[in-house]
């Protein structure tokens, strides 16, 4: 009888292990964001919107600096003045608060300048990467659909490295890459019209602002205060 029942136990237990559902493999697909992010219609738009305000800082910029330059121009004059042995002392005097003053506005432009570069980069770089945070989202929630439509229970970026500096992914199969399908889907629901660029872009991952870099700056040489 303990025979019987242990062999009913062992059957038992046989046929439940036989009628379990066995468990899927994991479906694997990987997708590069920043070779979408890069040849995405609108990052284009995107850099050819930044080029222009760029262009516009920089003239801004030039203004600035030859405002500058000329106080620069008259505060040699007024301090030539001052030290002219021909001159009166009233006149000697006269000059040397003209130069002063004018140094002042020099010290002035000065300040505007610095401070429109800070406040220029700081827009560019606060408006390059909101913009970026924004379409990588977007991007990652068009390429996640299509995976799952396609049956992954894992999609991977393969665009960037990890933290300690390697490729997140060594090796995959072509055929598990879904970017080309995504930027298909991406082209498709492109507008009839876009703004093209005027000019070349550079590289939407490391946005470049000329407007933000070494700026020309308002010197008053051989002079101190």
């Amino acid at each position: 009888m303990k025979s019987l029942k242990s062999l009913v136990a062992v059957a038992a237990l046989a046929f439940t292990a036989l009628s379990a559902p066995a468990q899927t493999a994991p479906k694997i697909l990987t997708v590069d964001l920043a070779k979408l992010f890069d040849n995405h219609w609108k990052t284009k738009e995107q850099m050819a919107k930044l080029q222009a305000d760029e262009a516009k800082a920089q003239d801004q910029l030039a203004a600035i600096t030859k405002d500058g330059n000329g106080l620069v121009e008259q505060f040699k004059e007024a301090d030539e003045q001052s030290k002219n042995p021909t001159a009166t002392a009233d006149a000697k005097a006269k000059a040397q608060a003209e130069a002063q003053k004018l140094y002042d506005q020099i010290q002035a432009k000065r300040q505007e300048q610095n401070q429109f570069v800070q406040s220029t980069r700081s827009a560019i770089q606060q408006r390059s990467q909101t913009f970026k945070t924004m379409m990588v989202d977007d991007l990652s929630t068009l390429a996640v659909g299509i995976a799952k439509a396609k049956g992954a229970t894992i999609l991977i970026d393969k665009s960037g490295p990890t933290m300690s500096g390697v490729p997140a992914i060594l090796y995959a199969d072509p055929a598990l890459d879904i970017t080309d399908e995504v930027m298909a889907k991406i082209n498709a629901d492109r507008p009839a019209v876009t703004a093209a660029p005027t000019t070349t872009a550079p590289s939407a991952s490391t946005p470049t602002p000329t407007a933000t870099g070494a700026s020309p700056q308002i010197t008053v040489p051989g002079i101190s205060k």
